[in-house]
């Protein structure tokens, strides 16, 4: 058999280790594709000369592009026969994405654990995003609910201890960048690190409609073969599942509105695609600080940030009901530390 069915609950080893096909060379394509996909307008990632006026020697490409890209290697052998992507844990962005890299992946099973119904498991990963150096420019534990190929006996459930929140130590800054002579009127608010108080929550008033044209080519920038996301026979209401990783850069783009200058993602701490989200949806997105933190760089703070995704007609900073559950109207619960001037 030449043709590959993708892998099923059965086919994963505690400990074993996959390296994905498949390597992609980056090219400013990939960040014009981004901003047209994205309503992303972080000026960092924009423009060269103000990438150089903090330090660094060019725009990267976007945090989230590059996530997206390291992710899309990992579909065909982690979560080809998912039923769904359930989070994300103890995510770091190691080093800057500039275009001429060229990025692989490698994922470790780390934790394996059937379901009470017998017809899929939980698969968690580690999965680290390479250069062409074979440098680690990220990494990051996700876990996948995968069906099985049938009803056998299941591996002793593992489940893999992990951190609540990445330490702000362990935060990793690009070489060279400060926002010393930060230009906050190019970027396009004023608020810096110490105007965010913990607790504080924002409302970044914008919205966006998911289209399925715009999903579609996603998913293909990114090489995601997820079955979900492209083959409607795959669900019994007949729709393609959206990428949760669209409504992800959606939602980061949206809070560009009161968090303008929160320019890197440097950390996802965890992350929950709690309802799904198709075409036709209309995506509106919160946030609230959740910690604040200094760096080894005098001019750059870290803010540790709540990012919420909800679909239109849910009320503002509504996140659970009584019983602990997340509202039927929330697509996304994500936490992670974002760089922005002192």
């Amino acid at each position: 058999m030449k043709t590959n069915p993708g892998r099923f609950f059965e086919d994963y080893r505690l400990g074993e280790v996959i390296v994905h096909a498949v390597p992609r060379t980056v090219s400013g394509g990939e960040r014009a594709l981004y901003h047209a996909l994205y309503p992303a307008r972080g000026a960092l990632y924009s423009s060269d000369e103000f990438a150089r006026a903090c330090g660094l020697p060019a725009a990267p490409l976007d945090d989230l592009a590059a996530f997206h890209l390291v992710f899309g290697k990992t579909v065909p052998d982690i979560s080809l026969n998912a039923v769904a992507n359930l989070g994300y844990a103890e995510g770091r962005w190691l080093r800057p994405v500039w275009p001429g890299d060229t990025l692989s992946a490698r994922s470790e099973v780390i934790g394996l654990k059937e379901n009470s119904n017998g017809k899929s498991g939980v698969v968690w990963v580690r999965t680290t995003g390479l250069n062409q150096h074979g440098v680690a420019v990220l990494d990051y534990v996700r876990w996948v609910m995968v069906r099985k190929r049938g009803t056998g006996p299941a591996p002793e459930p593992a489940v893999p201890p992990l951190a609540a929140a990445v330490a702000p130590e362990a935060l990793v800054l690009p070489e060279g960048l400060h926002f010393e002579g930060y230009d906050f009127t190019l970027a396009g608010e004023p608020h810096r690190w110490g105007d965010y108080d913990v607790g504080e929550t924002i409302d970044h008033v914008d919205g966006v409609t998911v289209e399925e044209a715009e999903h579609m080519l996603a998913t293909r920038l990114w090489q995601n073969t997820a079955k979900v996301h492209f083959d409607a026979s795959q669900r019994p209401d007949g729709k393609r599942l959206i990428y949760g990783g669209h409504v992800i850069s959606l939602a980061r783009a949206l809070s560009f509105n009161g968090l303008a200058n929160a320019q890197m993602v440097v950390a996802l701490n965890a992350g929950a695609h709690a309802n799904p989200c198709f075409a036709g949806d209309t995506v509106r997105a919160w946030s609230e600080v959740l910690d604040k933190a200094e760096t080894a760089v005098p001019s750059v703070g870290a803010l540790r940030l709540r990012l919420v995704a909800a679909k239109a007609g849910g009320a503002p900073f509504a996140l659970r009901s009584a019983d602990g559950k997340y509202l039927p109207e929330v697509l996304l619960d994500l936490d992670y530390w974002a760089l922005i001037p002192r």
